[in-house]
């Protein structure tokens, strides 16, 4: 067995949620994504981001479940998307339903611009 060291490093970069919903494409339907450890803690920091960015959509998860549950978080409501035993024996993906709800959301922000 090879007895290997990995070192990471990591730098702080700025944070570009500010300027792309300030400056860059201020009427674009824009989504982030919250990932935490903390269940109890999730919506307020989804919610917090929300506030402070001032964008449409939070996709907020918990690293413990991550590849199974998810809460599509905006300004009015919170959604929870959950993948059953079933959807998970045929295969599918969170990621799956992140889109098919996110492109219901997208559809109905670019209908009530028009």
């Amino acid at each position: 067995m090879i007895n290997a060291v990995v070192e990471i490093t990591m730098k702080m970069v700025p944070k570009m949620l500010s300027p792309l919903v300030k400056d860059w494409a201020p009427k674009a339907f824009i989504v982030s994504f919250k990932l935490e450890t903390d269940p109890d803690i999730i919506i307020s920091r989804a919610r917090n981001a929300l506030e402070v960015y001032q964008h449409q959509v939070v996709v907020a998860n918990i690293l413990e479940s991550i590849k199974s549950f998810v809460i599509i978080v905006t300004k009015d409501s919170e959604t929870k998307l959950l993948l059953s035993e079933e959807e998970v024996a045929k295969g599918m993906v969170i990621e799956e339903k992140i889109v098919d709800d996110l492109q219901s959301r997208h559809t109905a922000f670019i209908c009530d611009k028009n």
